[in-house]
């Protein structure tokens, strides 16, 4: 479960939110327009995240990994937005 903290702490200069409450963050983000939704079952453990990925809102989410917190999941979806800029090979 995502924490009021946790969701405060998300930073929307760099994300649009879209939906936020303490199992499901979904937001874009602004420097790809991709989006993201991360959803916290709190299973098989607390804190165990499950991040998926769209690249346009009309295409279908697909799984792009796990984290054990949000500030995690996060730095995983910057990473990704930094790759994405910076050198993906078509």
């Amino acid at each position: 479960m995502f924490s009021k903290e946790e969701l405060k702490s998300l930073d929307r200069k760099y994300f649009a939110v879209i939906a936020a409450d303490e199992y499901d963050v979904t937001v874009m983000s602004r420097n790809t327009g991709h989006y993201w939704y991360i959803h916290n079952p709190e299973y098989p453990g607390k804190g165990s995240c499950v991040i998926f990925h769209k690249h346009k809102a009309s295409h279908p989410y697909h799984q792009h990994g796990r984290a054990d917190t949000l500030r995690q999941a996060v730095r995983s979806i910057q990473g990704h937005d930094s790759w994405q800029m910076n050198g993906r090979k078509w």
